[in-house]
C-alpha cells in the first residue's frame, strides 16, 4: 500500500487530539515506539495492519491511547498487467477528502531530540481494491472521527470493529501516470487520468 504522499522522510499532515484541542501536524511516516533504541525501526512499521494491532508491541499503546487521523486526497496502488505495473489513483466517489486511520507516537533519541512518527492502521481489501493490492488503507467517516480521535469514549471492541473495509461503491479509480513511482515527482498532474495498459482508453 501507497499513500500519495509517501516519503519516509517528509513530513505529512496527521490530526490528533491533545486535550481538548484537534492539532494538525507534521509528523513522520513510519511509526518509533517510544521505547525504540533506532530511529530505522520506523521503516518496518509504515502500515499496521488492523488484525491484532492491540496486541502488537509496536503499536499497543499507541492504539490504547495515540489515535489519528491522515487526511489524504487519494492513494495509489499498482496493477500488474502483460507489459508493466500500471499505477491506479484510488480516491473517495465524490473525490472528497479521505481521513485514514492511523496511530501516532513519540520518540526520543539517544541524543535528545524529539521525532512525532506515524503509521496508516490496513486492513483486506474492498472489491474495488482487491484486483490490484490484497491490503488497503483504512477509510474512517466522519461519524467515526470523534471516537478514533479520543473526543468521545470508546472501548477497543469498537474501535476494532471501525477497522473494515471501506464500501466499494463509495470509491473509484482511475489509471494515471508512471511518473508517481518517483518520488521526485510531486505536482498535481500525478493525478490525472490517462489510458491504462491493455485497457481501452
Amino acid at each position: 500500500m501507497t499513500i500519495q504522499t509517501e516519503v519516509t522522510t517528509a513530513p505529512i499532515g496527521a490530526l490528533r487530539c491533545q486535550g481538548r484541542r484537534a492539532l494538525l501536524g507534521l509528523d513522520a511516516l513510519g511509526l518509533v515506539p517510544f521505547w525504540a533504541k533506532d530511529i530505522n525501526v520506523g521503516f518496518a512499521n509504515i502500515n499496521a495492519k488492523a488484525e491484532g494491532i492491540q496486541n502488537r508491541p509496536a503499536f499497543r499503546e499507541a492504539f490504547q491511547r495515540r489515535r489519528c487521523l491522515v487526511p489524504v486526497d487519494n492513494f495509489y496502488e499498482w496493477k500488474k498487467t502483460a507489459t508493466g505495473k500500471q499505477p491506479y489513483a484510488i480516491a473517495l466517489a465524490d473525490r472528497g477528502l479521505m481521513a485514514l486511520a492511523g496511530l501516532w507516537e513519540n520518540w526520543r533519541s539517544p541524543a535528545g531530540e524529539r521525532i512525532r512518527s506515524f503509521a496508516v492502521v490496513t486492513c483486506p481489501p474492498n472489491a474495488l481494491c482487491a484486483e490490484l493490492h490484497n491490503r488497503m488503507p483504512v477509510v474512517l467517516g466522519p461519524e467515526m472521527w470523534p471516537a478514533w480521535l479520543g473526543e468521545k469514549p470508546a472501548d477497543a471492541p469498537r474501535l476494532k470493529a471501525m477497522l473494515a473495509p471501506y464500501p466499494a461503491e463509495e470509491m473509484t479509480r482511475w489509471p494515471v501516470s508512471a511518473r508517481v513511482g518517483n518520488v521526485k515527482n510531486n505536482d498535481p498532474g500525478l493525478i490525472e487520468l490517462i489510458a491504462a495498459h491493455n485497457e481501452p482508453a
